[in-house]
């Protein structure tokens, strides 16, 4: 039976760890999650494999449970995987849908619900992915990656809540800390990411791998059925 373990001590946990702290980084509030201890990752074989989504899944799961019992501002859920590291942005993309299907198709079949302030359908422009009820913005990481923020030696996939993002705006803190991100961003690659859209302008989906695609682009994630949609 897979169950929920703690990788904090692992060589390539570390090393993620270490890529975070660095001063170059931009994101502040994987920083801040990270220096207060918030920052659950796991390990994994291969993000072009299925073989740890049952193992990925109920850690997650536990992740959840753990924020709504103490639900502090930045905490985050990072897996990173061993490889592929001699990858494309493409090959990165198809494989982090896989995972992401995979993770959602699990939740869909024990009868998990949807998280109600968002959309399952990944061209709906107030799209995000949902787990154990709660939604989740996911940031994809790789060694092929364009964007040096999104560069890692390691592929890893970081599921952010999204009820954190609607906590800082009511506090009056989200627009301070995305002005401090993209300043950093900006600084760190030379230019802003082109892919970056405010939830409900755009599908955040276009945004998860990292990769700069055309308007065109169709997301290779099939949704899930809401309880609204099942009874129609």
């Amino acid at each position: 039976m897979h169950l929920p373990t703690d990788d904090s001590g692992h060589p390539l946990a570390l090393a993620f760890q270490d890529f975070v702290r660095s001063q170059p980084f931009p994101c502040v509030g994987a920083k801040s999650a990270l220096s207060k201890g918030q920052m659950k990752i796991v390990v994994a074989r291969s993000v072009a494999s299925n073989w740890d989504d049952p193992r990925l899944y109920p850690a997650l799961l536990a992740f959840i449970c753990r924020y709504r019992a103490k639900p502090d501002l930045f905490q985050s859920f990072a897996v990173v995987f061993a490889g592929p590291t001699a990858i494309d942005e493409e090959s990165f993309e198809g494989h982090l849908w896989e995972r992401l299907q995979s993770l959602s198709d699990k939740d869909a079949f024990l009868g998990q619900r949807y998280d109600t302030r968002v959309e399952p359908d990944p061209d709906d422009p107030h799209f995000s992915l949902s787990f154990g009820g709660e939604a989740f913005f996911v940031v994809g990481m790789h060694p092929g990656a364009s964007r040096p923020a999104r560069r890692f030696s390691h592929p890893v996939l970081v599921f952010n809540l999204r009820a954190q993002f609607e906590q800082l705006r009511v506090e009056g803190r989200y627009e301070k800390l995305r002005s401090a991100i993209l300043s950093r961003d900006e600084a760190l690659a030379g230019s802003i990411n082109p892919m970056l859209a405010r939830h409900g302008d755009a599908s955040e989906a276009r945004q998860y791998s990292g990769r700069a695609v055309d308007a065109d682009w169709v997301c290779p994630f099939r949704g899930r059925a809401t309880e609204n949609q099942d009874a129609a």
